[in-house]
């Protein structure tokens, strides 16, 4: 392990209809030692009041996507296009050379959550796109989103993948890295990783590790691995 970001730790930002924990630094929160890992700039963990949400504003050049743990998300944009997201399911929009959309709680009465991911891409100015899965867990590690789509996955304009991780309780699993860089952010219980124990929120970086067990807790855990270009 090379950075470890508590959960604790992240940044904090509360607008009433929005509650949000940033584990890199994002919109007024600011920290010159977490600006990301490689290619991955943005984990926010977005908790939505019922009714509230996202006005339209704009992005360009970054793959975005969302995981919806609870609740459905509202996407509209200025392409005309209306998605709604709901809790298990995984969607990759690529804003290329610039689309607005706005992104609210489907529903006026129950909460939203959902973390919201920024990956840097490695092609800029190409026509915006979306896709929109829900993949079911095949084995402890599953691709979510890779480079080529393989395996069902969606896809992303990036040398990288995300993968979901879901251990049962006691279970070990050896994350790799093959000399490029990684990083855990576990989204529910916890585990045992290096000598170090893990819970909801925290993030683990791994930039000169080549492999590291997991051992999940008393409760499991789930996370997401995310495999990136070598650091720097």
């Amino acid at each position: 392990m090379d950075y470890i970001r508590r959960a604790g730790e992240r940044g904090r930002a509360n607008f009433g209809w929005l509650e949000s924990r940033h584990s890199f630094s994002f919109g007024s929160y600011f920290d010159p030692r977490h600006m990301g890992v490689s290619a991955l700039r943005v984990i926010n963990d977005d908790r939505v009041r019922g009714g509230g949400g996202f006005p339209a504003h704009g992005h360009r050049d970054m793959e975005i996507i969302s995981y919806v743990l609870e609740g459905a998300i509202e996407h509209r944009d200025s392409t005309g296009n209306r998605y709604v997201v709901p809790a298990g399911e995984v969607q990759r929009m690529s804003a290329g050379r610039g689309i607005k959309h706005s992104e609210y709680n489907s529903s006026r009465k129950e909460n939203l959550r959902f973390l919201q991911i920024w990956i840097e891409p490695n092609v800029t100015g190409i026509e915006p796109g979306y896709e929109q899965a829900r993949i079911q867990q095949q084995g402890p590690l599953t691709a979510l989103v890779t480079a080529d789509g393989r395996d069902g996955s969606l896809s992303m304009h990036q040398d990288a993948s995300l993968s979901r991780l879901r251990l049962a309780p006691g279970e070990e699993f050896t994350l790799e890295t093959g000399g490029r860089t990684g990083y855990l952010h576990l989204i529910d219980g916890g585990a045992r990783i290096g000598g170090d124990t893990f819970s909801e929120g925290d993030g683990i970086g791994f930039i000169t590790t080549r492999e590291q067990s997991v051992i999940a807790g008393s409760d499991g855990v789930e996370a997401l691995w995310f495999d990136l270009p070598k650091n720097g």
